[in-house]
Order: C-alpha cells, then sequence, then structure tokens
C-alpha cells in the first residue's frame, strides 16, 4: 500500500505561513483542534484530496542564511512553453508578491529545461515557480 506523506516547515510564525501557502497552493486551513495554541502549529490540505498535508511547526529560529535542501515546485504553467509560459509565470509572480512572496531571479529555458521563477515565501523559504 502507498504511503502517505506531510511536507512540515519549521518556521517562526505558522499560521502567517499556513495563510501564504494555502493562498498558494489553493488549499485550506481546517481549524485547530479545541484548546490547542492558536500559533505554535498550523496546517493546511489540499480540499481535494490530492495533495499532500503541509504541517507548519514553531521553532525559536529564523531560517539560516542557507539554501534550501528541499523545496516546493510550484507548477502554475504545465504543458506551456516558451513566451506563453513565462507570461503565466510572470502572473503568478506578481500576484504571489502581492502575498508577500519575494521574486529572487528568473531562469530563461534551455536546451534542458523551461524557464522558471525562484521565489523566496516570507520567511525566506526558496521555492519555485515552474
Amino acid at each position: 500500500m502507498a504511503k502517505e506523506i506531510q511536507v512540515t516547515y519549521d518556521c517562526v510564525d505558522p499560521r502567517a505561513q499556513a495563510e501564504f501557502w494555502a493562498e498558494v497552493l489553493d488549499y485550506r486551513i481546517p481549524p485547530a483542534p479545541e484548546g490547542e495554541h492558536p500559533n505554535n502549529w498550523a496546517a493546511i490540505t489540499d480540499p481535494d484530496g490530492k495533495g499532500p498535508r503541509i504541517y507548519f511547526q514553531k521553532v525559536p529560529d529564523a531560517k539560516p542564511d542557507t539554501k534550501n535542501r528541499l523545496h516546493l515546485d510550484v507548477r502554475s504553467a504545465p504543458g506551456l512553453t516558451g513566451d506563453e509560459r513565462m507570461d503565466v509565470l510572470e502572473a503568478e509572480c506578481a500576484r504571489l508578491e502581492a502575498l508577500g512572496a519575494k521574486r529572487l531571479y528568473r531562469l530563461e529555458s534551455d536546451e534542458e529545461n523551461e524557464g522558471i521563477i525562484v521565489m523566496g515565501d516570507p520567511e525566506d523559504n526558496i521555492f519555485c515557480l515552474d
């Protein structure tokens, strides 16, 4: 039987991270169990049940200034190529910047890969618009 996975983020402000990523991924924030501290952790879930649950756990320190060993690729333009692909990624980039993301850089397509935009979430975790 296949196993389910949960993606876990260490963060300073779990609720803010959950709200940001719920908007990015069109996920939902289920209510916390009664009696739980409202910002010790937060989780988001795929309303269609297809994607993994994402869990945000409070840690006392901010992300170190090193590259993530794991990151999310937000598939915003699957199947698109060239200018059409990059136009879709640029529009999504602008939407996410309005939510608090930071644009880091854009990689143009080459012989092996389609173009992507590399971004940081509100706590500087790197992710790619793909």
